[in-house]
This record gives C-alpha cells, structure tokens and sequence, in this order.
C-alpha cells in the first residue's frame, strides 16, 4: 500500500538529470569521478569515468545519498524560539524544514514528545499540536523533504499511554521510543549532570526547585514506569511499529531491551551496554553532535570510542541539524580503518532500513533520488544543492 506521507517519485519534477565530475558515494564504494543519472524521481544509472553526455558538472564536490535522521527534537526551537513564546506551528514547521533540508537531511523523522508533565520544559505536551502542523504543512504543498513521526514516550508520565495512542494510529508514525530520564540513572546516573542541564535549559531553577521536580520524577517512575512499559511495548507490537531504547546503562537494561524486540538503541551510555547490544542485533545510535565537539555532554561514552570498536550504526543529529553530515564525513579521520562509504552508511541506508524505508538511503538504479552535494574543506561541510526525489529543494 503507498504511504500517503512519503513523496511520490513519479510526481516530481519529470525533468531528467545528469549529474557529473563527481565524487559518488556509493553503500559499498565511492567512485572518485563518476555520474548519477536521475529519471522521474529515482536513479536510473551510475558510471565511472566520464558522463556519456554532458550534463551538470559538480565540480569534483561530494554527491551522497541524502540523509535520514531519525531522532531530533529540533523542530521545539523552531515553535517555541524562547521560553514560553509559542510560533505559529505550522510557519515553525516550514521554518525547520527549511533548516533540515539545507543540513542534507532529505527524510527526517520528527521526534515529539508524548506526555505531559509540570517542569520547566520549554515545550511540554505539545505533540498533537505539532503533529497536526506538519500535516498542514505537508498537504498545502510547504514542504521540501518527507516528514515522518517518532514518538518520544517517557513511560513514567501518568498519561503518556493514552498520548501514544491517540496518535499511533496516523500514517507517518514510523517509530516509538521508551524513554526514562529519572534522577539517578540511564543518561543522567550523575544527578549533577541533570542539575547542570536543568540550571541551563530552564534559566535558573533553584537547587530547593530541582529537589521537588527530581522527588516528583522518582514518585512517578515507580507509580507508573512498568505498567506504561508494557502498555507502550504492547502498543507498539499491535500497530507493527519498530521500537527504540533509550540511553541503555546496564546489562539489564540490554536484556530487557532484547527481550522486547527493541530494533534501536538510541544513546547507549557505556560501552559495556553498547556491545551487548550491537552483539544481540540492535542497532546502535548515537549523536553526532557527541562525535563533533570530541564527547558526550553528559559524561557518556564517546561516539567515536564506539565506532573504533565497530559497534556504531546509526547517527543522529539529536539537537545540531548540521552535525549529523559533518559528523559522517569526520568519522573516516577519526576511526582508522573505517572508510567513507560505511561512515556514510550510518546517516543514510542504516537508519533508513532501521524503520523500513527501502527505497532510499543509498545511490543505487531504481532507488530514490534522494541527493546532496557537499563540499568538505578542513572540517567543515558546505551543503550545496540538495535533491528530494530528484526534485532541487535547496
């Protein structure tokens, strides 16, 4: 059944593209100067060497395969810039569009938050508001990319069963997170760190604040953590949508993850929790903005530790756009042994294949002719075109 969500290749521009003197990115290779040629919204031929025709020449740049993002949170700065002003949703949704679409991101799975809670969060709840925006958008035709939905279920909410559900049930849902951030473990085990994050995000609470907010979290989880984990894993196996983990710590963390047929691990903490669970088959997500700046924010297990190790297999962008390609291309100088082609795998066909999406995440005839051009000059990417089925958008 066609996915009214997803851009229909054969309604994008028709007009044909030869695409040359480029660097292609292919899943297993990259062809130091080849072409791509684009037909009715997919790709059609690959080549080494010269084009058999002129066409447009890239000057030598990088031509990859666009990428897919498959946790960010982004969209919330676009529709609430500053604490407690609300954006028109939809104009916010075409904002960031704007802005994921520039980073080489050509699929992104918006990732909303489903509960509801009295903190100093700046967006709190909003994820029916922000899911219906980007319906708006997408139907008046607004929008440059595919947008798909990730629902972010912190399962010690009282209500975040009942938010899951009431939009589980959409089209574009195409992944469920279980997430846990009480005081004490999994991302925040150094309850300081959580402090430190709150200090900042919230413009000042008070240690006496933070005490009543991480005493409520702990009531809640252990009131409401194992009847909403179940509820939630039972949700998603009716509806046949892939799981994530989130911020795993322990080994059993990793056994309960495996148990319940958890497809991605997003954010392991340690390296112990990472390799058991790259062992067991899930696959392994981490941020890019991690990879960037040298290491983990929170004081977590580095990305590039991981990808040493091999057990890396996604990346996302989590909070900087931006990152997720810069974070590819570094990851070849960072890793020895690992090379551009797989590098660029885990921002383009794994996470795509991670939620089913087949048709895209790679530059091969008959798949999507999803596409960006970058130039890549002493650490920094420079997006210069980018097509979304073989359609210019930026």
């Amino acid at each position: 059944m066609t996915d009214p969500t997803v851009t229909d290749p054969t309604a994008s521009d028709p007009t044909e593209r030869l695409l040359t003197n480029a660097r292609v990115v292919l899943a297993d290779r990259v062809i130091e100067r080849g072409w791509v040629a684009i037909a009715r919204g997919r790709v059609v031929a690959v080549g080494d060497g010269a084009a058999p025709e002129k066409g447009d020449d890239l000057g030598g740049d990088l031509l990859l395969p666009g990428l897919v993002e498959l946790h960010t949170d982004h969209i919330e700065a676009h529709y609430v810039p500053r604490p407690k002003v609300y954006w028109n949703p939809a104009a916010a949704v075409v904002s960031y569009d704007g802005q994921i679409a520039t980073s080489g991101i050509t699929t992104v799975l918006d990732s909303l938050r489903v509960w509801r809670e009295e903190s100093a969060e700046a967006v709190d709840g909003q994820a029916t508001t922000l899911a219906a925006a980007i319906s708006t958008a997408r139907d008046a035709g607004l929008l440059r990319i595919d947008h798909l939905l990730h629902l972010r279920c912190e399962v010690p909410m009282p209500d975040v069963v009942d938010e899951a559900r009431s939009l589980v049930d959409r089209p574009d849902v195409r992944l469920i997170s279980l997430m846990d951030h009480t005081p004490g473990q999994r991302q925040f085990r150094d309850e300081e760190k959580l402090r430190i994050y709150y200090r900042g995000k919230a413009g000042g609470l008070t240690d006496a604040e933070l005490d009543v907010m991480f005493a409520r979290r702990i009531a809640l989880q252990a009131a409401h953590a194992g009847d909403n984990y179940r509820a939630l894993v039972d949700l998603a196996r009716a509806r046949d949508v892939p799981l994530a983990s989130h911020d795993d710590t322990t080994l059993d963390h990793v056994a309960e993850a495996v148990r319940d047929g958890i497809a991605i691990a997003e954010f392991p903490t340690t390296m112990e929790a990472a390799m058991a669970l790259h062992a067991a088959g899930v696959r392994v997500m981490m941020g890019a903005p991690n990879l960037v700046r040298g290491g983990s924010h929170s004081g977590n297990v580095a990305t590039a530790d991981l990808a040493a190790a091999g057990v890396l297999d996604i990346l996302s962008s989590d909070y900087v756009p931006s990152s997720l390609l810069g974070a590819a291309l570094l990851l070849p100088e960072l890793v020895p042994g690992l090379d551009l082609a797989t590098a660029v795998r885990t921002a383009s066909k794994t996470p795509a294949e991670a939620v089913g999406l087949t048709d895209r995440g790679e530059i091969a005839p008959g798949k999507r002719a999803d596409l960006i051009q970058v130039r890549w000059v002493d650490g920094i990417a420079a997006v210069r075109r980018v097509w979304s089925a073989g359609r210019r958008v930026a």
